[in-house]
């Protein structure tokens, strides 16, 4: 960025008439203007009113993308002329807008966009020297979904310069880093997940080198008994990588890869020992993760290809063909997820 640049400050708050009104004003007051995002185009004109009931003073134009394109034009061309002090939009500004004097941005339901979107967003301000403020407004009433809320703590968290790299990492955790080349994508690698193409990708690396390349560990695990949402990391079945842990995303992506990539038990337990090593005793959350890279490679070794735990009862598939014991798939006994893991892995023992 240019030395006289500063970061956005982004404002995550309550969407409430005061804070409108007082971010409004304050950008007024020392002669800026301001973007107000409604991206709701059938009540854009209802929010027009409402906004110069709360600041008179403020001169509102309103543009959107159904507008005519010369009326549209006009009302930009006035803006950029400074014959109004707040633009009362929708995302139409998210890209190719740099306007120096614009240094305020409200953004009205923040929660109902992506990362990407509120990054793009933030980036209308700030284009200048002075210091730009990016209010992101949250509905008063109800809760928000838990993605919602990571990516909203994700963009107030990551505000510095040059911080689009880091955000567009804990986007790729928040949104699942094992869908990246999962079924949820198109091409001709949409069978092939992460884990798998992470284990194709070191078997390269060692065939490159002359090395004997390690097996491919291909199992699929549905545990119905363990959580791994990122944003249940404190739960008592969580299995993922806790931000208290290792609070750098690009490190907890890398090792999200790693894991995925480890086809030995060696490999996993020297993995643990480096850990301790590095950042001190492994939390329950991903001492279960690393259980579960042991389990497939034990599952693998015994040519089992699925095992899936539905309500205590352990179905597991060799070739085709489902294990049972005397006509009946297996319990687990304990109650705990810990537990649980720690059956698994005697039955495959």
């Amino acid at each position: 960025p240019p030395q006289e640049r500063l970061a956005v400050e982004t404002i995550v708050t309550e969407y409430r008439e005061e804070v409108v009104r007082d971010a409004i004003r304050r950008e007024l007051n020392r002669e800026g203007q301001v973007f107000y995002l409604h991206n709701r185009v059938k009540t854009i004109e209802r929010t027009r009113q409402k906004l110069q009931q709360w600041v008179p003073e403020a001169r509102i134009a309103v543009g959107h993308g159904q507008m005519a394109e010369r009326e549209l034009e006009t009302i930009m061309s006035d803006f950029v002329a400074g014959r109004y002090d707040v633009l009362l939009c929708t995302t139409i500004i998210e890209s190719g807008v740099d306007i120096p004097n614009v240094n305020t941005i409200l953004i009205e339901r923040a929660d109902r966009f992506g990362l990407s979107d509120l990054y793009q967003l933030r980036g209308r301000v700030g284009r200048y020297k002075h210091q730009a403020y990016a209010y992101l407004l949250l509905p008063r009433h109800g809760q928000l979904f838990a993605t919602a809320r990571e990516r909203v703590r994700a963009i107030r968290a990551y505000s510095g310069l040059g911080s689009g790299f880091k955000l567009a990492l804990r986007d790729l955790e928040i949104r699942g880093a094992g869908n990246i080349l999962g079924a949820q994508q198109s091409g001709h690698i949409a069978a092939v997940g992460f884990d798998l193409y992470c284990q194709f990708l070191k078997r390269t690396v060692a065939q490159l080198k002359g090395e004997t390349p390690p097996p491919v560990i291909q199992v699929e695990l549905r545990l119905d008994f363990v959580d791994p949402d990122p944003a249940q990391a404190a739960g008592p079945a969580a299995t993922v990588i806790p931000v208290t842990y290792l609070e750098d995303e690009q490190l907890r992506v890398n090792l999200y890869r790693r894991l995925a990539a480890l086809s030995t038990e060696p490999e996993i337990a020297a993995l643990r020992t480096e850990l301790q090593d590095r950042f001190g005793p492994v939390p329950p959350a991903l001492d279960r993760l690393l259980k579960i890279a042991v389990l497939k490679v034990r599952a693998h070794h015994r040519q089992i290809d699925e095992i899936e735990v539905k309500e205590q009862k352990v179905m597991m598939k060799r070739q085709g063909q489902w294990l049972m014991q005397g006509h009946r798939f297996p319990r687990l006994t304990g109650p705990t997820p810990d537990q649980g893991l720690d059956e698994l892995l005697r039955m495959l023992a």
